[in-house]
């Protein structure tokens, strides 16, 4: 049968190492460095999805030369080099390349890209020269996978962000049902875990209520994409993995957006995927999740047993920043028990595995948990035992630490912040706080936050008198009603 690959004058060859990219990483991990190239893409007016995954791409000298975005990012972050000076190749000498893993290769070339399944833009284009998931490469015209469609593209605001969640799933045509189901394949595998990413990508930067619902047809498809099977045992992990992952995803985002019921059902899909398939380190994150979750639902006990439970599960992966999130888990649940000792034991442990700095075991989903996110959980630890001063000393570093790439964090420490403050009889420092709050919710649609925020104007309302509380609670009260 004919090969596409046959129009290429270059035989295939293995990837070499990127040595060049990986000197310039350094001492950080994977997931410090992308963090550093998406702040140097917001310094130029770009913006680039790049994650631990992404690097490690680079470096294994998968991603022979960058796509124009991140060549920008990079020439920006890198002043006085070239692409070769990064260890990439010139444009020219990839273009003509196949992306395409062998078992994904199309017969023939096509010639129009828009009927076109590869991963890149047109059948024939060239050897990972363009990011295919990107979402702001100027030539994005390429379509994902036959089951899985592109469904995530960032936009100005939390509205254009949930407007912008097209549909993912199967057969969105008559012709395509009619079609019989292939097997699925790495592009697949691909396009699934993308779908993670833009999901944590545009909660990060927007919060949950816009995007919970739209986010459950990638799910559906990710499930879909599992019983059509596949061929090779990498790919099918790969797809369970995946699947897991996403299913934590649509998870929290109900989860941060007060449907506890659908977000604990999700929860329990991640972990039986986990378990049908041996993956500790997809089964600590589901528990982790359900941990949480159980902390917000009220359940603290059931929080101590499941971070407990999701300690014992990732002790083989390897990753001590694992291990304190896992332990600050437990200590919100000691908290909620009124268990002063158990929490402070809890805090302690999970400051000192922060301490060990991170690694490249490190999972990739990990990358919103820094300095900041420490800070912030702590100060819910200090809150629900009613040490206010201290709470708000905790709130007030995590909302000055926090990358500004994660505005619903900042949002949520600040709205921490103001709480703390205005139970600690501290009305008018609550009241800018709680102002800070309300410009970010211009940007940020979360249950959670707006939640909170009402809680501290409760708190604030006899206090009108005091500086700016006036003006703060007759802004909240502008605020449109949650649905």
């Amino acid at each position: 049968m004919a090969s596409s690959l046959a129009t290429s004058s270059q035989p295939n060859r293995p990837p070499r190492p990127n040595v060049a990219f990986r000197r310039l990483r350094g001492q950080r991990s994977p997931a410090e460095f992308a963090a550093a190239i998406r702040r140097a893409a917001l310094e130029i007016g770009e913006q680039v999805s790049c994650d631990a995954r992404y690097i490690g791409r680079v470096e294994a000298g998968e991603i022979r030369c960058p796509n124009y975005a991140y060549e920008r990012v990079f020439l920006h972050m890198f002043p006085g080099r070239t692409l070769t000076d990064l260890g990439f190749a010139p444009r020219s000498a990839v273009r003509g390349r196949r992306a395409r893993d062998a078992e994904d290769a199309p017969p023939t070339c096509t010639a129009n890209p828009a009927n076109a399944t590869s991963e890149s833009s047109g059948a024939c284009e060239p050897y990972e020269t363009q990011n295919p998931y990107d979402p702001y490469h100027p030539h994005d015209t390429y379509e994902e996978s036959d089951v899985l469609r592109r469904a995530f593209m960032t936009g100005g605001g939390a509205t254009v962000a949930a407007a912008s969640l097209g549909p993912v799933g199967l057969a969105l045509d008559a012709a395509a049902a009619q079609r019989p189901v292939r097997r699925a394949g790495a592009s697949d595998a691909g396009a699934l875990e993308e779908a993670v990413r833009r999901i944590r990508l545009l909660d990060d930067r927007h919060g949950a209520d816009g995007l919970y619902r739209r986010a459950a047809a990638p799910l559906r498809a990710a499930y879909a994409l599992l019983d059509a099977g596949t061929t090779r045992q990498t790919t099918a992990d790969r797809l369970y993995s995946g699947a897991g992952e996403l299913a934590i995803s649509v998870g929290w985002l109900a989860h941060d957006s007060g449907r506890f019921d659908d977000a604990r059902s999700h929860y329990a899909e991640a972990l039986a995927t986990a378990r049908m398939t041996d993956d500790p380190g997809l089964e600590a994150h589901a528990f982790c999740n359900t941990a949480f979750l159980a902390r917000d639902a009220g359940r603290p006990r059931e929080a101590v047993r499941a971070a407990q439970a999701a300690q014992r599960v990732a002790r083989p992966v390897g990753s001590a920043r694992l291990m304190s999130l896992l332990a600050l888990r437990e200590a919100g649940g000691w908290a909620g028990l009124a268990d002063r000792v158990g929490c402070e034991q809890a805090l302690a442990r999970a400051q000192a595995l922060f301490d060990r700095g991170p690694s490249d075991d490190d999972p990739e989903w990990m990358s919103f948990y820094g300095e900041a996110e420490l800070e912030g959980l702590e100060a819910q630890c200090w809150s629900t035992l009613g040490d206010w001063p201290r709470a708000a000393r905790h709130a007030r570093r995590a909302a000055e630490l926090q990358d500004p790439h994660f505005t619903r964090n900042i949002a949520l420490y600040t709205a921490e912040l103001a709480d703390d403050l205005a139970r600690g009889g501290r009305p008018d420092e609550a009241a800018v706080a709680g102002m800070r709050v309300l410009d970010l919710l211009e940007e940020v649609q979360s249950s959670r936050i707006q939640t909170m925020l009402a809680a501290t104007a409760r708190v604030l309302s006899p206090h009108r008198r005091a500086s700016g509380v006036s003006a703060f609670l007759e802004r909240h009260a502008s605020l449109p009603r949650m649905v």
